[in-house]
């Protein structure tokens, strides 16, 4: 059965979501539904995916409703912002499931947000079992009953790790590809890697957590859609936790860290989380790059059979060889002419689900 014996679809180690729940990112209040999923509130701008047509429309609206130019909905949502997949609390029915979350103590709580969203169900996901899939169709069958429109997420890479070397894996992808990553990988000539795993000793240092921080907040400040910012206090945490089964692994120059890369093994898969950047450090030692075929290495060496790399930058990821599954967002929107206008919109919100089906038209020839 996929997913843990608390929750549906979900294909991290169940710590993870208890940190998550205990130690919410900035500006989140976080609580847990009677059955036990996650959920949380926080301020959505609903368009910050969006391409600039819907962008400009947005602003318009923000105007309109004294918001400035920044439109920000109070948003309760079902799920987490750290599992690629909502943790649904499992139940005898899907409609038990939607209930739960829905009609129980934390009804009034909903009616105090502008909207709801159950954010990341799978859609057709290789990741989680048929049964799971099945599950989440009768899950987003009943929303779509109760009123809610139906999303396309992002898209997630991942990486089948069913090949025995990484000259093999290189070999699948395109000449110029293979010259361009084999060109970048020469950086590990230079670079110190390491991996630590959480609640190494080396995590008990005050000093090692907050330079890990910094990292994160680096990428996390150069990043163009920003949501979740996590509290030191969770990193702090999930790096001195061994039961969250993490894999840190560390770059360094002979002068210093640069980087880190932050990932968990679950089951047969390592789930790729959180990365941290020393810039132009990171970008001279082309470490996104060397760290996606450090975690490959990873995977292979350990006999998993799946790399999940994550929903953000998925032309990058594309170019290293990731395939790509979508997830689906269910929306209710307390206000009439909102509900309308996320109707007429769906669109502009599915800038992945675009990339994904121009990407299947326009099959790389290189």
């Amino acid at each position: 059965m996929t997913g843990s014996g608390r929750w549906h679809y979900l294909i991290e180690p169940p710590r993870l979501i208890e940190h998550f729940v205990a130690r919410p990112p900035v500006g989140f209040r976080t609580w847990w539904s009677p059955a036990g999923t996650p959920m949380f509130s926080a301020g959505l701008d609903p368009f910050v995916a969006s391409g600039a047509r819907v962008r400009r429309l947005a602003s318009t609206l923000a105007r309109w409703t004294g918001g400035g130019d920044a439109l920000q909905l109070k948003t309760c949502f079902v799920g987490t912002a750290v599992s690629e997949h909502i943790p649904l609390a499992r139940g005898s029915l899907p409609s038990a499931c939607v209930d739960d979350v829905l009609n129980g103590p934390a009804r009034d709580d909903l009616r105090c947000h502008t909207l709801v969203v159950v954010k990341d169900l799978p859609c057709d996901s290789p990741l989680v079992d048929a049964t799971e899939n099945a599950h989440a169709d009768a899950v987003c069958n009943v929303l779509r009953d109760a009123g809610f429109v139906l999303l396309s997420g992002q898209a997630l890479a991942w990486v089948a790790v069913d090949f025995s070397s990484i000259d093999e894996y290189l070999a699948r992808l395109s000449r110029n590809r293979r010259k361009d990553i084999r060109r970048k990988l020469r950086s590990r000539e230079v670079l110190r890697i390491s991996m630590e795993p959480t609640g190494a000793p080396i995590f008990g240092d005050p000093g090692v957590r907050e330079g890990i921080y910094r990292l994160y907040r680096n990428v996390y400040d150069h990043g163009r859609a920003k949501f979740e910012r996590l509290t030191p206090a969770f990193l702090d945490a999930i790096l001195q936790d061994p039961a969250v089964d993490g894999r840190v692994f560390l770059y360094a120059t002979p002068e210093r860290m640069i980087g880190f890369n932050l990932c968990f093994v679950a089951g047969d898969t390592l789930v790729d989380k959180y990365v941290g950047f020393a810039y132009p450090q990171a970008r001279e030692h082309n470490l996104y790059c060397v760290s996606w075929f450090q975690n490959l290495d990873y995977a292979l060496a350990a006999g998993l059979t799946r790399y999940v790399a994550g929903a953000s930058d998925p032309q990058f990821k594309a170019d290293l060889g990731a395939r790509f599954t979508m997830t689906r967002h269910a929306v209710y929107a307390s206000n009439r002419v909102l509900r309308v206008a996320l109707r007429g919109l769906s669109r502009g919100f599915e800038r992945d689900r675009e990339w994904i089906e121009g990407k299947r038209r326009a099959p790389d020839r290189a």
